[in-house]
């Protein structure tokens, strides 16, 4: 479900100091606008509250006007994640029932995993392959918290690939009533795009494909991903050619 690479001392070390190793540390969806933990405000009725990311797999397409900007532009690791996870609600007890709901309607806890995808086929197609994934986090203790995961084991990323979220449950992340032009994000599924999933559409495997039809104007979905670029060898010494 996701490719082996362990985490090392060098790559700690290009964590902390990349300039040593001509490496960078890349915040991938960061823009301007920060993460937040989102709660609904008070004039948008309850039923109207559609925040949360049901049995699927999302791709920021669009966040302050940028276009894909999760997008690897270097060849690197993934190293690290962030959320912003909605409470539900200011109330503790309704938060609670609201959780109890959730669990039970889809299938268990907050859970999420990151998900490194590949373009495949025509643009207009919207078809992602999963290049890579993280083992998946129970999140359920940090609603209401902007919070970062470290990734024990890192995932290898290239240039042109995207990072994506995926949940097999669900996850309060979305940010209603954007503007349509500056925000949007995209589902693995291909109909029925006003309603939750009536199974799961998540992207668990890899190699799996899936295409992106559910388009989501006007909402934001709150996560970004740590990239350690890979170091670029600088006046490389070769060994002398002995054949001549």
């Amino acid at each position: 479900m996701k490719r082996s690479l362990l985490v090392t001392a060098a790559l700690l070390v290009a964590a902390v100091a990349p300039a040593a190793a001509a490496a960078q540390v890349l915040e991938l969806g960061a823009t301007r606008t920060p993460l937040q933990a989102y709660l609904c405000p008070s004039t948008i009725p309850p039923a109207n509250c559609k925040i949360v990311l049901t049995r699927a797999t999302a791709l920021e397409t669009i966040r302050d006007g940028l276009a894909y900007p999760t997008t690897v532009k270097k060849a690197g690791r993934i190293v690290a994640f962030t959320v912003g996870l909605s409470r539900l609600n200011s109330n503790a007890t309704t938060a609670r029932n609201d959780i109890s709901f959730l669990d039970h309607t889809y299938g268990g806890t907050t859970q999420l995993a990151l998900t490194v995808l590949k373009p495949v086929g025509s643009r207009s197609q919207r078809r992602f392959k999963v290049a890579a994934q993280s083992p998946i986090f129970h999140v359920q203790p940090y609603l209401g918290q902007v919070v970062q995961f470290p990734l024990q084991t890192t995932l290898p990323v290239v240039r042109g690939e995207v990072i994506a979220l995926t949940t097999p449950t669900w996850a309060p992340l979305l940010v209603l009533n954007q503007s349509n032009g500056r925000f949007a994000y995209r589902q693995s599924r291909t109909a029925n795009c006003g309603l939750p999933p009536s199974n799961s559409q998540a992207q668990l495997s890899l190699n799996q494909s899936a295409q992106y039809k559910c388009n989501y104007p006007g909402t934001r979905i709150e996560y970004s991903a740590t990239e350690v670029t890979n170091p670029v060898a600088v006046n490389a010494i070769h060994a002398p050619d002995l054949g001549r």
